[in-house]
């Protein structure tokens, strides 16, 4: 399911619709299918433009910039720990109060790993996947065939995080998590995209664990960096037990995405988002709160057995 990014259409779980653009869609579509935005994209990609901005966001000089901030997007700092903020960056990874986020209690039940926009896509041979209005197909976004057919059948939830939601997530079950698997993100110039309009091909950061749970088969949890600094920052880097709820890490300063991927027949992923997602609009979630359960057959009403190719 492709995106417009000239008019998001979100829908919150009690039913409220808001269609808006916000001025980084309008960045966006400039950067990737405007001439001159192609042009800027391939300028401010270079490693020592991501450094300068890096530098002055985590520099004192841009704390100027949080107030602004915090009026524009309407930010409820009372959800938030009280903290004397040394930078931008420092406000942007900022962490919330646990009461704020409770977590969905019971091993059945599946959790959102973070606030944001929730699309559900169902996974098939030939599925592709909008993510930060880039293209990628299954085998793209993992360079893992594996993995690929594992959870084709099943479905993707993306999580699109903007500049307003809090940049931290959790794990999304108790489980036993694998190591993590880094890719690292590259543009492709315009000559060489797949797209046939010409736009210019970028391929994001992005970083994956397999977390093994006892209800929900194993679940693959991916973030995805934004094209600039949205540097992803996850604290636990090799295998051990985690714990529903658990913070698993947070991005630096950027939009960024959170991909969760489920196998077939484990979870059945909560009717309203998959309702919204099929009529075009993004579910507004919150971190910890209940997005599916596990899946029971409906003959025996057991779980299906577990699938490990």
């Amino acid at each position: 399911m492709r995106q417009d990014v000239r008019r998001m259409r979100y829908i919150d779980r009690k039913g409220n619709i808001t269609i808006e653009e916000s001025g980084r869609d309008r960045l966006i579509r400039h950067l990737y299918e405007d001439w001159g935005g192609r042009l800027c994209l391939k300028i401010i990609v270079r490693p020592f433009i991501s450094r300068l901005a890096g530098w002055f966001l985590d520099s004192g000089i841009s704390k100027g910039l949080i107030p602004g901030f915090v009026k524009r997007n309407r930010i409820d700092l009372s959800e938030y720990e009280e903290k004397n903020y040394t930078s931008y960056n420092d406000f942007f990874t900022r962490k919330q109060k646990p009461e704020a986020r409770p977590v969905a209690k019971g091993d059945k039940i599946l959790v959102s790993p973070c606030d944001g926009k929730a699309t559900v896509c169902r996974i098939g041979r030939d599925s592709r996947f909008f993510i930060k209005d880039m293209e990628y197909t299954l085998d793209q976004l993992l360079r893992n065939s594996h993995l690929t057919r594992r959870y084709q059948g099943g479905y993707a939830v993306i999580f699109r995080l903007t500049v307003e939601d809090c940049h931290r997530y959790c794990y999304v079950a108790d489980g036993w998590k694998s190591p993590n698997v880094y890719i690292r993100g590259r543009l492709y110039p315009a000559g060489q995209a797949a797209q046939e309009d010409g736009r210019a091909y970028v391929e994001n950061t992005r970083e994956y664990t397999l977390l093994k749970t006892s209800c929900l088969g194993t679940v693959l949890m991916m973030e995805v960096g934004a094209l600039l600094v949205g540097k992803i920052h996850n604290f636990q880097k090799d295998a051990c037990a985690v714990k529903k709820g658990q913070e698993k890490g947070f991005f630096a300063f950027g939009g960024s995405t959170v991909v969760l991927l489920l196998q077939p027949d484990k979870v059945r992923l909560d009717f309203d988002l998959v309702e919204n997602s099929e009529n075009g609009y993004e579910t507004l979630v919150k971190m910890g709160e209940r997005i599916g359960e596990q899946k029971l057959s409906k003959r025996t009403g057991k779980a299906s057995r577990q699938r490990t190719e």
